[in-house]
């Protein structure tokens, strides 16, 4: 099985933290370039000394807000103008938890903008050399709640879901041309996020932060939480030319606890 990526580079959105940090690592390990796209210059520098470079890879960085989909589109202009991009990986911290009812309706618009927005001007700059190359790789980190909505993330929810129908989209356009288009889908997952949302959560439960996580635990047939380098090496086969056949697909990588087909 083929699953190396020599050769082959790649850019990783969100990549110095959790999910995304540990992407890049597993890359790295595969062979490919790797270059990171975040807005912290000073972990972009730290995460870059990180990465395996025993086959002879070169990595790098750029910066961008993800916030502004201009400072988006600047930077990967700039990148496709030197690289030839075969494997992008759309990893953007999802909206705020809350109450789809408490909702503002600029939360939907701001997500909306930072997600669906950025992923398509980043997708339309890198397509042509992937089309000329006849490789590519699309993966986008999303949720389980593309299969079933999660409680108190109504903003998440939502934009996760049109991510999905996105990618699904975009994944009957590109297969013709050697490029395949999957979405990952993280249960809950030891990031900053999930501490996050544990805290919002146990507070509003006026239980602890331990109790919640015990409780959320107990509903995951593995029994706990998943580590992001469980959701790296997914990342990493669909990146290969292994996966080659895997197209327009939503996996779930969450101990089995979507109670869906």
């Amino acid at each position: 099985m083929n699953i190396s990526l020599e050769g082959k580079t790649a850019i990783i959105c969100g990549s110095t933290q959790g999910i995304g940090l540990a992407i890049a690592k597993e890359l790295a390990l595969s062979g490919a370039n790797c270059i990171l796209l975040a807005r912290n210059e000073t972990s972009l520098q730290k995460t870059i000394t990180l990465l395996d470079t025993s086959k002879g890879q070169q990595h790098g960085y750029a910066l961008a807000d993800f916030s502004n989909n201009q400072d988006v589109k600047t930077a990967i202009e700039k990148i496709v103008r030197q690289k030839t991009i075969h494997v992008l990986i759309n990893n953007t911290g999802g909206p705020a938890p809350g109450a789809i009812t408490d909702a503002a309706t600029d939360s939907f618009s701001n997500a909306f903008q930072q997600h669906i927005i950025n992923n398509q001007v980043l997708v339309q700059a890198v397509l042509p050399d992937m089309k000329e190359a006849g490789y590519g790789r699309i993966i986008n980190i999303i949720s389980t709640s593309v299969k079933i909505p999660i409680a108190n993330l109504g903003v998440s929810n939502t934009i996760r879901a049109a991510t999905a129908a996105w990618a699904k989209t975009l994944s009957l356009e590109v297969a013709k041309y050697g490029i395949t288009v999957n979405n990952l889908l993280p249960g809950y997952t030891k990031t900053q996020r999930l501490d996050s949302l544990l805290t919002t959560n146990a507070t509003k439960q006026n239980i602890s932060k331990e109790e919640l996580a015990k409780r959320m635990q107990e509903q995951i047939p593995a029994g706990r939480f998943g580590e992001a380098e469980e959701i790296a090496t997914v990342a990493a086969f669909l990146a290969s030319p292994a996966a080659s056949y895997v197209n327009g697909t939503s996996i779930p990588v969450d101990g089995g606890s979507t109670g869906a087909f």
